[in-house]
């Protein structure tokens, strides 16, 4: 009979790995889905980290969106494992942004998603994607509109 996966976040890391160089395309959700980031204030702090080479450690931040409830990321790794530069960035942010809520505990999901590009995959293609995020979901008429995103190739 075959046995069913085991549920929870440690599933989604089993098997997951990263390689050096490696670009990968992130998404990581605030807890409970929260919109926080409809907020001006949580917005702007959010996307501060994200311009803050602290938050990611031996990695580049190719691009980045800021979503109401979540981010996405594109991200090239240097030596440290993809599972760290994602912590170093939910913890910093965490505490940046629990510190002006005014509360604790938990600000992000423990678990996230990420997709590593393969050779074929067009990394521009990918950041295309990731900072129309807020014209797909209505947010904006125009990318130009949306304050939350940048890439490196703009």
């Amino acid at each position: 009979m075959p046995q069913k996966p085991p549920l929870g976040t440690q599933a989604l890391r089993k098997g997951r790995h990263s390689q050096t160089n490696g670009i990968y395309f992130i998404t990581t959700a605030t807890h409970g889905r929260i919109p926080w980031f409809q907020q001006f204030d949580l917005a702007s702090i959010m996307s501060r980290c994200m311009l803050d080479p602290k938050c990611f450690p031996d990695a580049r931040n190719l691009c980045w969106v800021v979503m109401p409830d979540h981010v996405h990321v594109l991200v090239q790794l240097g030596e440290t494992p993809l599972s760290e530069v994602v912590r170093r960035l939910k913890a910093k942010s965490a505490l940046l942004l629990n510190r002006e809520i005014g509360r604790k505990g938990r600000f992000w999901d423990a678990a996230f998603h990420d997709h590593g590009l393969r050779k074929e995959e067009s990394v521009r293609g990918i950041a295309r994607y990731i900072v129309g995020n807020p014209l797909r979901a209505g947010l904006v008429t125009n990318v130009g509109d949306y304050p939350y995103w940048h890439a490196i190739w703009l």
